[in-house]
């Protein structure tokens, strides 16, 4: 289900859709098979990219590499991710956070979890894995990543309308295939005019409010605790009220 427009992701999925029950395989578990729930917002074959949200019972994945780059945000519950030494890290409900491709590691579940996340395949096999002490798994945390924020001398992707803002940014980590961005982006207010945006990008707003206005005329509102989808080319303008800050995850493909 590939879609060009704004995508606002709900917890349950959209009203009168909801979400829908996944065929599981005991041979990705170690645990007995949980119930598993999900809606797919988007989807691009071409580009080995899924975005949607995401539901588990208890269950632990067995040990292996990570099936792609993942970032996620955490709505209910928490889980262990477990590394090939044995050490585990918790992560909890309202963390964002993000696994690399490849990482050896297990996914432990005790108890009920629901997650929006994206997900990218990479095409090609890059690099032997890594642990999550080596830089595998990254928790995304607001003020350590406020604090290494620079100032940013191009206002890209956006053609600004008026007035110039003061914007900055931090890129915490980019996938070994190099068209994977995670990081955090602050701005005081502005407006764009409208283009097709260059990129596909994944958004969760921290602080402020986010006008996104679509070509055809559909005015969507984001606010502190949102989490939006845009996928590359969709036409839209931006009005970025006060100051605004996001956790973003891009991705440049197809």
């Amino acid at each position: 289900m590939e879609t060009c427009g704004v995508i606002p992701l709900e917890r349950d999925g959209p009203d009168g859709i909801g979400l829908s029950k996944l065929d599981l395989s005991s041979d990705d578990f170690q645990s007995s098979l949980p119930e598993q729930y999900w809606h797919v917002y988007h989807e691009n074959m071409s580009a080995n990219l899924i975005v949607g949200v995401w539901t588990t019972t208890s269950m632990q994945e067995k040990f292996g590499p990570y099936p792609g780059d993942e970032f996620m945000c955490i709505l209910q519950g928490q889980v262990e991710m477990i590394d090939r030494e044995g050490e585990k890290t918790l992560i909890k409900e309202g963390q964002t956070f993000y696994v690399r491709n490849g990482t050896p590691i297990s996914w432990k579940q005790n108890g009920f979890l629901r997650k929006f996340f994206i997900t990218y395949s990479p095409k090609e096999e890059v690099g032997a894995g890594k642990s999550s002490d080596e830089q595998g798994l990254f928790i995304l945390n607001k003020d350590e990543l406020g604090a290494k924020l620079q100032k940013l001398e191009t206002q890209f992707p956006f053609e600004i309308d008026g007035a110039s803002p003061r914007q900055k940014n931090t890129t915490l980590f980019v996938n070994d295939t190099g068209n994977m961005q995670v990081g955090m982006w602050q701005s005081t207010a502005f407006n764009s005019k409208m283009k097709a945006f260059p990129y596909n990008e994944f958004v969760q707003v921290l602080e402020g409010s986010v006008f996104v206005t679509e070509q055809a005329g559909t005015r969507h509102k984001f606010s502190t605790g949102d989490v939006f989808f845009v996928p590359k080319g969709t036409v839209c303008s931006w009005q970025f009220v006060g100051n605004v800050s996001k956790f973003y995850c891009r991705v440049d493909g197809d």
